[in-house]
Order: structure tokens, then C-alpha cells, then sequence
């Protein structure tokens, strides 16, 4: 691309006419040759830390439904255990106040 603006440039120097859009045209030539020299010249910046996405990844969601498997076993056991203690000190309270009804009617 080079060779073609220096051809195009040296073409516009050699017209024989000198008027004001020749001289613009070797003004824009002139640019256009800064611009890719700026172009070619400008480093490219690269980063130096890693990229991640911001998503979790697969090990991550496997281990997070892993946990809450576990915690919800976890919590049905818990709430068996409740419901068996609640059956359990409704027995003993009915069993106990039957204990102290009949000790009430002896006592008479």
C-alpha cells in the first residue's frame, strides 16, 4: 500500500499544472502516507491478566448442587426427627395425664 501512495505522490508532483487542487491532492497524499506510518508504528497493547467470564464454571455448579443435595437430606432428616419427637412427647403427655387422672380418683 505503501508503493501505491509514493506512485500516487510522485504522480502529483510531476503534473505540470500547479493549482490549488493539485496541492490539495498531495496534502491528502502526505496525510494518508502519516497515517499508515502511525498505523504500523502504534503497539499493540496486550493484556497481562487472564480474562476469566464472569460465569462460574462447570466444577463450581457441580459442587453448589452437590451441597444442596446434601443440605436438603440434611434437612428432611431434621424435620423426620421433629415430627418423631413431636409423636413421641404427645404420647408421653397424654400417658401422663391419664397417670394423673386415675391417681385423682384413687386419691378420693
Amino acid at each position: 500500500m505503501s508503493d501505491a501512495l509514493d506512485k500516487a505522490e510522485q504522480a502529483v508532483r510531476n503534473a505540470e499544472t500547479d493549482t490549488a487542487a493539485v496541492q490539495l491532492a498531495l496534502a491528502a497524499m502526505e496525510l494518508a502516507k502519516l497515517a499508515t506510518q502511525q498505523q504500523a508504528q502504534a503497539p499493540v497493547h496486550q493484556c497481562q491478566h487472564d480474562h476469566r467470564k464472569a460465569g462460574r464454571s462447570t466444577g463450581e455448579w457441580i459442587g453448589i448442587a452437590c451441597a444442596v443435595c446434601v443440605g436438603s437430606i440434611g434437612l428432611a432428616f431434621a424435620s423426620l426427627a421433629l415430627a418423631i419427637l413431636g409423636g413421641v412427647g404427645a404420647i408421653v403427655v397424654l400417658v401422663v395425664r391419664d397417670m394423673w387422672r386415675e391417681a385423682q380418683r384413687k386419691g378420693r
